[in-house]
């Protein structure tokens, strides 16, 4: 028998296969037509996400108000260590407290003109009452009970627009630290303006969302992280933190 030397085209032999070849060049096609992402771009958030996810290399890109933020490249003590610091602090609560999830850069949508990537974000899961959840792709819709950011070069969007954004989409509370002005914010929405929390007599400010969370601001300022850990225990150990465990676990 004579062996073929002409196999059958692609088409013929493997539809499938051939489906998906073509499926590839079309996003690939696709791709190529969308223009890049640039700062101060303004564009709805379907448009953004499109445009985002045909940039593989862009590693950080918020959109604020219907405005696109590109991220800088990050310093280490300016922000790095900053962060590294206020998300162990979470962390600890975090394991201590069933039904409390906690997040490292999320993408978040908020709303048609609002889809940001915060520092961090402490979020009660959905079967706790958690008023944000987590959709089928795997991002945050919705608005995370408490939201934190790292302001060093991004101060003036953090503290302004971004604020802005956040209070009209009901997150409760909202952390602020400025590092290259040592200075820390801690914010909670009370009817739909955000109003400073207060420190006790020691510096301590205390979550009134999340029953337990006390930050010693000053140990922190100081790169205290001892002490930071010593307050949040105590913390951790009072009696409104057992009652909200208990709560949770119901």
């Amino acid at each position: 028998m004579t062996a073929n030397l002409f196999p059958k085209p692609l088409t013929q032999s493997n539809p499938t296969l051939n489906r998906n070849a073509l499926d590839r060049t079309s996003r690939s096609t696709l791709k190529a037509r969308l223009p890049p992402l640039e700062n101060g771009d303004r564009l709805p958030r379907p448009e953004f996400e499109r445009r985002y996810a045909a940039m593989p290399d862009c590693q950080k890109a918020e959109l604020i108000e219907g405005v696109v933020y590109l991220a800088s490249p990050l310093r280490f003590e300016s922000h790095a260590q900053p962060h590294g610091w206020l998300i162990t602090w979470m962390g600890i609560y975090q394991i201590s407290t069933p039904g409390v999830m906690l997040g490292i850069e999320p993408t978040i949508q908020l709303d048609l003109d609002n889809e940001p990537q915060p520092d961090g974000v402490l979020m009660l899961e959905e079967r706790v009452g958690g008023q944000a959840h987590l959709i089928e792709e795997d991002y945050i819709e919705g608005a995370p009970e408490l939201v934190v950011e790292i302001a060093a070069s991004s101060a003036a969007k953090d503290l302004h627009i971004k604020k802005q954004a956040y209070r009209r989409n009901g997150i409760q509370e909202y952390i602020v630290w400025q590092s290259l002005e040592n200075q820390l914010h801690w914010w909670q929405l009370q009817a739909g303006e955000y109003v400073s929390l207060d420190a006790d007599e020691a510096g301590i400010l205390r979550s009134q969302v999340f029953p337990g969370l006390w930050l010693d601001v000053p140990a922190l300022l100081q790169g205290n992280l001892t002490q930071v850990m010593e307050n949040l225990q105590k913390g951790l150990n009072a009696p409104e933190h057992n009652a909200f465990v208990a709560r949770l676990s119901k």
